[in-house]
């Protein structure tokens, strides 16, 4: 799970004066919610404007993906658009806060287990029903299972011998080695099996580092396409072996339960390297097997 960083009321002042717009008589939009507390901090608090285009700036709280600032820019080209912490830019304050998660002043009595209460409420859930009163604690706990390869590296899972590898040369697989996943398009679960090939180069790995490292990359936020390649790279980088073959077929329930509706389907991937892509007769051997 991500750092989480504290911001007391002090730091979040020198952040905005970074800015310069504890200028006296500047107009400042607050964004809601964040950026209306992030105004309340300057002397020029009682001239915050309602409407940003009666604003000289637009004022948020932080920004993540750039996607709210990209929208009032677009909606408002000649104002300017600032926040406390802007996780975009290339300021070398700026850096230390990229992956963790900020926690503001003003929401210092919140928990993570808010977001759950907060999408509960947003679908239109009595949050304080019997059956849900743990439910947030319980969707945190899952979460933090299902991306707990965040946490992992190909270091970490996979060991090599050379003993055992002597007359090692020809292609090993594994078969049905489970895939749990999620989109991260929409959140949603895809799972299926991989079939994972090498061939050795004077090095082999344990047979079940295989099943480790593709369910340390699969316990991420993915795209189908994504994982397939990262698995076989860690196994190029690690192995070096004479060739890699790597084969996922999953269902997505982001087609099945939702858009299209497309009941039973699966989606196949397949990233091969060395020997099994360029050798006509490893790369037949590899998929028909």
């Amino acid at each position: 799970m991500a750092i989480k960083q504290r911001l007391n009321w002090l730091d979040c002042l020198h952040y905005l004066k970074k800015h310069n717009i504890d200028r006296e008589g500047i107009k400042v939009y607050g964004v809601p919610r964040g950026g209306m507390c992030a105004s309340n901090l300057l002397k020029f608090a009682s001239i915050v404007y309602e409407s940003p285009a009666d604003a000289d700036v637009i004022l948020d709280d932080i920004v993540d993906s750039g996607q709210t600032r990209d929208k009032y820019l677009k909606q408002y080209p000649n104002k300017s658009f600032c926040a406390i912490i802007d996780k975009t830019s290339a300021d070398v304050e700026m850096q230390i806060y990229k992956d963790k998660w900020i926690v503001f002043p003003w929401e210092n009595e919140r928990t993570e287990e808010d977001i759950v209460l907060r999408l509960l409420q947003y679908i239109g859930e009595d949050v304080s029903r019997q059956g849900l009163r743990e439910t947030p604690k319980r969707v945190m706990k899952a979460w933090a299972e299902w991306t707990s390869g965040y946490s992992k590296s190909p270091s970490d899972v996979l060991k090599t011998f050379e003993d055992g590898a002597e007359q090692s040369d020809q292609m090993i697989t594994v078969h049905d080695i489970p895939i749990w996943s999620h989109c991260e398009h929409h959140l949603a679960p895809f799972f299926g099996k991989a079939k994972i090939s090498y061939i050795p180069n004077g090095r082999i790995v344990g047979l079940s580092k295989f099943a480790r490292l593709a369910d340390m990359f699969a316990r991420r936020l993915q795209v189908q396409e994504r994982l397939t390649n990262q698995i076989a790279d860690a196994l190029q980088e690690t192995l070096n072996p004479i060739g890699i073959g790597v084969e996922i077929k999953c269902r997505h329930l982001c087609m099945e339960s939702r858009g299209v509706k497309t009941h039973n389907s699966s989606t196949k991937t397949i990233a091969l390297r060395g020997a099994i892509k360029e050798c006509e007769k490893a790369r037949y051997e590899f998929l028909s097997n």
